[in-house]
């Protein structure tokens, strides 16, 4: 007998178990707002879907055959006043439905900056937030704070309630960051910056991962969040400053490479330019930033305007060497980089720094600027 109770009970423990889901009773002002935005939504489909199943069984039992005092009208086919029921109550429900979406759709867009923290406390005048810069990496999370000159590998924190403005960006593949007890889940592309604005309003470590499949080691691309108070978030960036190396580009080259189940790493020191290279896929030395091509673009490609932008850029970059008194002149095959790089220049050690492209050059950025002599 215990074991059919034990079954008779499994749909009430299975209702029971939601009642602690964190997407529905979240720690963060932006994720709280979803979830009431979640159960309003049911709740106004529950005005259609519990009247209709509780009629269904009404009329199976009411019009079962053994019933033979139930009114029988095989003919009739027609009723003006259901029609208007069927029609009318969903559509009143579908207009309350859009018009909530639209108003929340605004509301929520994770790139507008926050005007509260909770629902009884805005934002104070002249509060800073605090700018994280989140790469998603195969298949690790890499967190960096320009504010503070320190990086994370799989671990970050924050202060509570304090408005964390996140950029996001991923070095491969697509992911999704999504952190439920903060905010919902916001895509990370390579080549792209993606913007969250959230809170967290209670102290507490919480979960985060990415939502969306990239490869083998997707089921183990998880980290930690920690909601701390002011103190102990300085402490946390103290620790980190006191725990962990440098990050620098060749140092990004090398975490960025495939790794499962990647430890918490920390870095005292970051390239403040890092986050800027990996968004325009340009951290390896040599290679032509995609913001410097959009600039040879709007100069007009590679006539003669374009390759004086080309020029100017190259000049004026950090990013890689360029040899006095040279200048571009277009741009080479895949072939010509490599016969270049393979051979000095004019009896000197001034080969190009730069990284031919997959693709063969048909006039449009994408292969290595070929050199003039001066």
């Amino acid at each position: 007998m215990s074991r059919y109770r034990a079954i008779a009970l499994l749909p009430v423990m299975a209702a029971l178990s939601g009642c602690n889901l964190v997407v529905l009773n979240p720690s963060g002002d932006v994720a709280s707002q979803q979830g009431d935005l979640v159960v309003i939504s049911t709740l106004l489909m529950l005005l259609i879907i519990v009247p209709v199943m509780a009629l269904t069984v009404l009329f199976a039992w009411r019009y079962r055959q053994s019933n033979s005092t139930a009114r029988y009208e095989p003919d009739w086919d027609h009723s003006t006043q259901l029609e208007l029921v069927i029609w009318a109550a969903p559509l009143l429900i579908i207009i309350c439905l859009g018009a909530i979406t639209w108003v929340a759709t605004h509301k929520l867009d994770p790139y507008r900056p926050l005007d509260r923290i909770a629902a009884d406390k805005p934002i104070a005048a002249g509060a800073k937030p605090l700018d994280v810069q989140v790469v998603a990496l195969d298949w690790k999370w890499l967190f960096v704070y320009p504010e503070y000159g320190i990086a994370s590998v799989n671990e970050m924190a924050a202060p509570v309630d304090r408005p964390i403005r996140f950029s996001i960006t991923a070095s491969t593949v697509m992911n999704s960051f999504y952190v439920p007890a903060l905010a919902g889940q916001v895509y990370a592309m390579p080549g792209m910056e993606t913007k969250l604005h959230a809170v967290i309003n209670q102290a507490g470590t919480y979960k985060g991962f990415s939502a969306n499949y990239s490869g083998a080691g997707f089921s183990h691309m998880r980290f930690a969040f920690h909601g701390l108070s002011d103190a102990d978030f300085g402490g946390w960036v103290a620790k980190v400053k006191a725990d962990g190396g440098a990050l620098d580009r060749n140092g990004y080259l090398t975490l960025e490479q495939p790794s499962e189940n990647a430890p918490v790493q920390h870095f005292g020191k970051v390239d403040p330019e890092l986050f800027k290279a990996v968004v325009n896929m340009c951290v390896r030395p040599g290679t032509l930033c995609m913001s410097d091509m959009a600039a040879i673009d709007a100069a007009g490609g590679l006539n003669a305007g374009g390759l004086a932008a080309v020029n100017g850029l190259m000049k004026a970059s950090a990013l890689t060497a360029w040899p006095d008194g040279r200048s571009a002149t277009g741009l080479c095959t895949v072939a010509e980089a490599v016969d270049a790089a393979a051979a000095p220049i004019a009896g000197a050690d001034l080969r190009p720094s730069f990284t031919p492209s997959s693709a063969p050059s048909t006039g449009y950025p994408g292969g290595a600027p070929r050199l003039a002599n001066p």
